[in-house]
């Protein structure tokens, strides 16, 4: 038992012994000048986060905020020994109404403030060929027959009847973005599993172009259907450039991370 005591003592003290050594440490730390002028400046170039947008079944993404990791900045700038902000390292801020804690809700809009648009095609076509050589970003719906791996386009598990087997081929390829674009057949799998929710916020079809136009904003998930036409696609992409958006994959358009 003497011995006990004695082993348990020693633990003590060296637990109390590093808890000092690294209060002494962030002493010293925070006299150093560079590690004063980063405490000064950071203010300047942390951002708040946006929250979350809800109304009912539906949600719209917010947005991290950013704050300054004093510490990593710090050794980060060492060798410069000066304050450069191109240097700061930051830590992402979760939202107080974030997507993270809500994904019951269906997302049908990306967060307009990043200005960015995403393509969802229903299938392989001319115009996935188009979207792959021009370098387009989008994601592809696929099903048990349909999936390839390593596909250009980040694929989305689309699959009715064999959904659990997709799901173990696209985690064991590290592909699976954990996302469904929900409809009458998958929505209860799909909630069942945690993904996230989406639902097009625009479909384009065969003669519905000036109407997906007219109501394309920043934020837009545009569903491109099979009926589709490469021409109404190609018009879509200038009206997309004209307004400035960047065209993003849908685990982007959802993510709340602040880059």
């Amino acid at each position: 038992m003497r011995k006990y005591y004695q082993y348990l003592g020693l633990a003590l003290i060296m637990v109390f012994s590093f808890y000092y050594t690294e209060k002494i440490a962030l002493i010293v730390l925070n006299k150093n000048p560079l590690m004063q002028s980063i405490n000064e400046k950071k203010h300047d170039y942390e951002e708040s986060f946006v929250n979350a947008t809800i109304w009912g079944d539906y949600i719209i993404p917010g947005i991290n905020g950013l704050e300054v990791n004093a510490r990593e900045s710090f050794y980060n700038m060492q060798s410069l020994d000066a304050f450069n902000h191109y240097y700061l390292v930051y830590n992402q801020v979760k939202p107080e109404i974030s997507l993270e804690d809500n994904k019951d809700k269906i997302i049908n809009k990306g967060n307009s403030k990043l200005k960015q648009v995403s393509l969802v095609l229903s299938g392989v076509s001319i115009i996935s060929d188009y979207l792959m050589a021009n370098n387009y970003k989008a994601s592809l719906l696929v099903d048990i027959n349909t999936y390839e791996a390593k596909s250009y386009f980040e694929v989305i598990n689309n699959e009715k009847d064999a959904f659990s087997s997709l799901e173990n081929t696209l985690n064991l390829n590290k592909e699976n973005k954990h996302i469904c674009v929900v409809n009458e057949n998958n929505y209860d799998v799909c909630r069942k599993n945690k993904h996230y929710l989406v639902e097009p916020t625009l479909s384009l079809g065969s003669n519905n172009y000036i109407d997906v136009k007219n109501n394309l904003d920043s934020g837009s998930i545009i569903l491109i259907l099979d009926s589709a036409s490469l021409s109404d696609v190609k018009l879509l992409l200038k009206e997309i450039k004209y307004k400035n958006y960047d065209v993003v994959y849908l685990s982007e358009i959802i993510s709340e991370e602040n880059v």
